[in-house]
């Protein structure tokens, strides 16, 4: 399966030349790297060409890199992920955009594939990406009255706000956090015999 991947993102360098910054073979899948200008005519031929037919966008995700790499991550700070299948070869394909600003910004693929509408509503209402162009642009999972995007590294645990029935004003109102923030100390992991598959030495003897 490699070598297929391998052979298909040479076709597709080839096809694209330097709209294609990287291309990646790893654990039988294959991702590229476009800058995001080039989404819509990279995704366009990937559709229409008979030597690729992605016909179908099966997912498309935000990725936030906020704390990636402990810190040390110095690009953009979210991704677009986009996962097709070309049902005719039997194919598939993961395209990374990144997108940076505020907000984070790139051209919506709705009017390439109709399935992408639910997907980009959703990675904008988690993540805050913007996709210019889509149709209807809402949030999709969280309420009306949301306030953040809760997918974001820097979005608190708690949330911002919290909502609860006004027995005087006879409706739900929304009012900030009451509860005490608290972190959960995390286990800590030692570097010795009992985390270890096996039996400890000494042990049962």
């Amino acid at each position: 399966m490699s070598d297929y991947y391998n052979k298909l993102a040479q076709r597709l360098q080839e096809r694209f030349g330097d709209r294609i910054t990287d291309a990646v073979v790893a654990h039988g899948e294959l991702t590229i790297l476009i800058e995001k200008d080039c989404i819509i005519p990279v995704t366009e031929a990937l559709r229409d060409d008979d030597e690729f037919a992605f016909e179908e966008c099966i997912d498309v995700v935000g990725v936030d890199y906020l704390e990636y790499g402990n810190g040390a991550w110095e690009g953009p700070r979210y991704a677009v992920v986009y996962h097709l299948l070309s049902v005719r070869h039997n194919h598939r394909l993961r395209i990374k955009v990144f997108v940076d600003g505020n907000p984070p910004i790139v051209d919506s693929v709705v009017g390439i594939w109709a399935a992408a509408n639910w997907y980009e509503r959703e990675a904008f209402d988690l993540f805050g990406i913007v996709f210019e162009g889509h149709p209807d642009l809402r949030r999709i999972l969280t309420d009306y009255g949301f306030v953040g995007h809760p997918m974001r590294k820097d979005f608190p645990q708690i949330g911002n706000v919290e909502m609860r029935y006004d027995p005087e004003q006879k409706r739900v109102i929304y009012q900030p956090v009451s509860i005490e923030y608290r972190v959960n100390q995390p286990r800590v992991i030692r570097d010795d015999s009992r985390y270890a598959g096996g039996v400890a030495e000494g042990e049962g003897q």
